[in-house]
């Protein structure tokens, strides 16, 4: 998430003016829905939300957008905004996870509204989206009484997205040997690079998921583990060698995971394999 990563480190945190949002993502901005929807579309303004969770105390410090096929859609189309309090008061140091709020939203009929609780590691600006059964998520749809749904909604993610920070606590305390180090990559490893049917023809490794690009990472805990997979993953830049069909060998490496769905469902995904692994560890 390049866009992110430029405006959200804490070493120079700041709130992302509505003129710097407007550069990157236009769309945040439109206030009626793009000419294709039918009349029962209602348009959520993703502006309007924004502004009545600033006076919250949620300022955003990242923002991106899909590309539209359609350039008439690129005022409407899907949009993911990242907030996070800048004035709690807390001094944080390298390592330390903060709780953010993740909005995403589109006005072309790509995206319901969707807020989400996410958490923001500090020490390698890896963005973590988490949805566990003890956070609410609101998913509303463009019809309806959709400003009752949002408004609701929106303040009930805001209470419960603390309970997110539990995890990196929890998870430190949970050791896990070789074997369950391997269980957790190869599983990453499907979920990252599996066809519809789980199929894996990358030459891509599970165990290079598991190699950290920092010696804080070195930790063989769960939380240290999950966090390295899901750097790994997301930021691309595995390599390996894979011989075509006319028997050359060539150099494969992995790209960033830069769209907004596949960034949110990749997260989602390995976020359940480490509640799951987490689970185990426990009742065991």
């Amino acid at each position: 998430m390049t866009i992110y990563t430029k405006t959200a480190r804490f070493d120079h945190a700041r709130a992302l003016t509505e003129e710097d949002m407007r550069r990157i993502a236009p769309s945040i901005f439109a206030t009626s829905a793009h000419e294709s929807r039918s009349e029962r579309f209602q348009p959520i303004p993703t502006i309007d939300v924004l502004r009545g969770l600033l006076k919250e105390g949620f300022a955003p410090v990242g923002v991106k957008q899909s590309l539209a096929r359609d350039a008439s859609k690129a005022a409407y189309t899907k949009h993911l905004i990242r907030l996070r309090r800048l004035d709690d008061g807390k001094v944080y140091r390298v390592g330390d996870t903060v709780c953010e709020i993740l909005l995403k939203n589109a006005n072309d009929g790509t995206s319901a509204y969707d807020l989400m609780a996410g958490l923001f590691r500090i020490c390698c600006l890896n963005s973590l989206v988490a949805q566990t059964g003890q956070i609410d998520t609101v998913k509303v749809r463009h019809s309806g009484d959709v400003a009752g749904k949002v408004i609701e909604g929106t303040y009930r993610v805001l209470g419960e997205a603390q309970k997110a920070l539990a995890a990196p606590a929890d998870w430190s305390t949970i050791r896990l040997n070789g074997e369950e180090r391997k269980i957790f990559a190869e599983a990453a490893h499907v979920v990252r690079f599996g066809d519809a049917d789980g199929e894996v023809t990358t030459p891509i490794k599970p165990e290079q998921l598991l190699i950290p690009h920092r010696r804080e990472d070195t930790n063989r805990d769960l939380w240290t583990t999950f966090n390295v997979t899901q750097e790994n993953v997301i930021r691309g830049g595995l390599r390996a060698w894979a011989t075509g069909e006319d028997g050359r060998r060539r150099r494969v490496t992995t790209r960033a995971v830069n769209g907004i769905d596949q960034d949110v469902k990749l997260n989602k995904a390995l976020w359940h394999l480490a509640e799951q692994m987490a689970k185990l560890k426990t009742a065991a």
